[in-house]
Formats: structure tokens, sequence, C-alpha cells
């Protein structure tokens, strides 16, 4: 088979890659085993949220401090297997270094708050183009719920540097906050709306939407799994994979949690880690007690979402392996904050589900030139993948055509772990 673009993943960054491409006119093969948004797949399993308020990476200055009563508290955001810590150290140590400024913040904020800015209006206009409107909601923004007005000026540096990049938000508190939020258990009175902000509908009937729409205007799929980059002369040629070779001009590395080998073939050394996450999805109607907005709860650390098909509650960081077997302890955590955040919610038939968040230690996913010519790096999304997505598909498709990036891509280079 040949093709000039070969996109390694089919998940939201290549769907969205791939779309952009065809956009330019290039004929694309998307090489991913799976079918696009299928349960297999993160781009299935995430929060649902339009978050260009998500200019803060997960680490901040004295989160060290928090990690070891995490890490024994069983009802805890973060988990690290024993037998995975030796590997996952070094990205840990990073993770931890990656913001222990609060100028070290700063920074961050700004490169994030350029790749993400105006982004629901992006996957809006996406949506509107290929059929799929019905599943993006780029104007029901967003909250953030805290149990009182202490816990959230707790969090003020935060909204202060979110502020500083031109976010807006307003407050609610008390009957305001619950004329807003009237399935919220009593606990909590004091929110944050983001307006700006919005949500999708249905994660993974989107990202197979999308997929749909480049397979029908000529895009090609190959149900396999990719193995390796074939070069000559210090350029790629192709990609060798179980069905076999694709030959090409150019590769796209969007393969998410699996990309690090990818990227050693392009003569990279990355820093990237499984983050995995789990999520809880009540099925039922739209009339069924939920969030009005979409919440994230702070204290909890967990995102409930309305969606299409009833309300989801995402949420954990567990650091293991991409092929260990899911610890569904962690989903039940999932549930008991659900159900203890919506009491009127039966949450006893919830269906679980585990995915591999590809996450960098500093938070900014890898977007840019490999160091082997015609390979392109975008993945790495970390908490970000779906917001991420759309903008992420431009920059890859102003790469492969040579064209100027829209935004500074340096930040994003693999170089910055060398």
């Amino acid at each position: 088979m040949k093709a000039d673009v070969a996109v390694i993943g089919a998940g939201l960054i290549g769907a969205h890659s791939a779309y952009q491409l065809v956009e330019k006119g290039l004929s694309v093969v998307l090489i991913d085993p799976g079918p696009p948004g299928g349960e297999q797949a993160s781009s299935f399993g995430n929060a649902s949220w339009l978050s260009s308020h998500s200019v803060l990476p997960p680490a901040y200055p004295g989160v060290w401090k928090q990690v070891p009563s995490w890490l024994t508290d069983p009802l805890g955001p973060l988990s690290v297997s024993p037998t995975y810590l030796p590997k996952a150290l070094p990205w840990l140590l990073r993770y931890l270094a990656s913001a222990s400024t609060v100028g070290k913040l700063e920074v961050l904020a700004g490169h994030l708050r350029s790749l993400l800015a105006g982004a629901p209006a992006l996957h809006a206009e996406i949506a509107a183009n290929t059929g799929l409107s019905h599943l993006i909601d780029a104007e029901s923004g967003l909250m953030h719920a805290y149990r009182d007005r202490a816990a959230f000026e707790a969090d003020a540096m935060a909204w202060r540097i979110r502020r500083d990049q031109g976010i807006h938000y307003d407050t609610l508190e008390g009957e305001e906050f619950r004329a807003r939020q009237p399935h919220v258990t009593s606990d909590y009175t004091f929110g944050v709306y983001v307006p700006e902000a919005g949500h999708c509908k249905n994660p993974g009937a989107y990202n197979a939407g999308i997929v749909a729409n480049v397979e029908s205007r000529g895009a090609r799929r190959m149900a396999a799994k990719a193995l390796n980059l074939t070069q000559s002369g210090g350029k790629v040629t192709g990609v060798e994979t179980t069905q076999g070779h694709v030959s090409c001009d150019a590769v796209v590395i969007a393969a998410g949690a699996r990309a690090k080998a990818f990227a050693a073939q392009a003569g990279d050394k990355v820093s990237l880690e499984t983050e995995r996450g789990y999520h809880v999805t009540v099925e039922g109607s739209h009339n069924m007690p939920g969030p009005a907005t979409p919440i994230m709860v702070g204290d909890r650390k967990v995102v409930i979402t309305r969606l299409a098909h009833g309300v989801r509650c995402a949420g954990q960081v567990e650091i293991a392996s991409v092929d260990a077997p899911a610890d569904w302890r962690r989903a039940e955590i999932v549930r008991k904050h659900i159900a203890a955040m919506f009491p009127e919610l039966d949450t006893s038939e919830a269906r679980v589900w585990m995915g591999c968040r590809p996450s960098t230690p500093d938070g900014l996913p890898v977007i840019g030139n490999a160091s082997l010519s015609g390979v392109v790096h975008a993945y790495g999304h970390g908490h970000i993948g779906l917001v991420g997505s759309a903008r992420t598909g431009q920059l890859v498709a102003q790469l492969v055509t040579g064209q100027a990036p829209m935004i500074d891509l340096a930040p994003f280079s693999a170089a910055r772990f060398s």
C-alpha cells in the first residue's frame, strides 16, 4: 500500500491529523488495530471536556508533600504499581521537578494556552463540517466545585494563573451555586464557572465519525498493528505493519501511550509514561440526576459530565505498564465519588472502563518534527487529548506540508528531553 502520509494511531489525535491532511489534498492511511472510538482506545473513555482553560500541568509547587498521603490513601487520586516503580521513577522525578516553582508553572501555562485557546469553537467548526454537530457543545461552559469559599481560596494560585492567561471565570456561592447544580450534594457550596469551555457528548462516536468522514473522502484505514518505521538515506520511507508494508513520504506518530518506541526509531528519546485512568458511566435518560453543567470536584479529583447516553465520572492516576491488567478497585473508588456527589443517582449498574493516558512529566504534549526526516510527533497529551486534538491536527498538517506552524512548537519539541 502507498500513500502520501501514514498516520500511526486512529484515536482523536490521529483522526484530527488525518482530517487536516485530507483537507490539504494528501492521500492518507490510518494504521490502528482497533476500531476508531472503540472501547480499547483512550479516546473512547476520556472525561469529555473541551477545557480550553486546562493550562496547568498535573504537577504544581509542593505536590511532592502530598504524594505519600495519596499513595497510602485507598481513596486517593494516585497509585503506583510497586513492581513498575523502578521503571517509572525517572518520569516521576521529572514530573515533580517540572513545576517546582510558580515561575515554571506560569511558563508552562503560557505554552498550553497557545495550544488550547479557542479549542471549543474549532471542534464545533470541524463537527459541523463532518456532520457531527450533535456531539459537540462548545457553549456549555464548565464548572469546578469546592466545599466552600475557603477551599476555593486555597486554590487561588491556579485561578490567578488562568486569569493571567486571559481566561475569564465567574464564582457562584450558596443559593446561586445550588441553582446552577441542583442535584449536587449539599456538602459543596461554592463553584467556579468557565464560560469559554465546552464538552463532547460522546467522545467515542466523535472519534469514529471523524474517521468515517475522512474515509468517505479517500483516506484508507488499515486494521493492523504498526511494527516499525522504515527509512533510507536519513528519511522515512514507510511503516511495517502486521498486514504488510505501507510506503509513504511522511509518517505521523499519533500512537498515544505506545508512541515511545516509534519515537526512538525516529531518533528521539522521549519521557512518556502510561498514566492510566478509570471511568464509570451510569447510562440513562437526560432527565436522570447529574450535573446540569459538567463539573470537576476539586478535592475528589474527578470530572463528572452528562453525556448523550448517561452520566460519566472520570478520574484516578495509576502509574503502571500499558499492558498491565486493570485494577478495578480504582473504578470502584470513582463510583463512590460520583455516588457521594449525586446521592439521588443510582450507580449500582454503572459501567466501568480503564484507559491509558500518554503523559509527559511537564504536561506538554510532544508535537513537532522528529530527528528522522519526514516523521512528525503528535502524542503525549495526557489529560488534554480531546480538547487539544483539533489544534494538534492543524499543526501536524502544517508540519507535513512544510508550512510555518501557527504557534511556536519549540516548547513541545521532543528535543526538550535530551
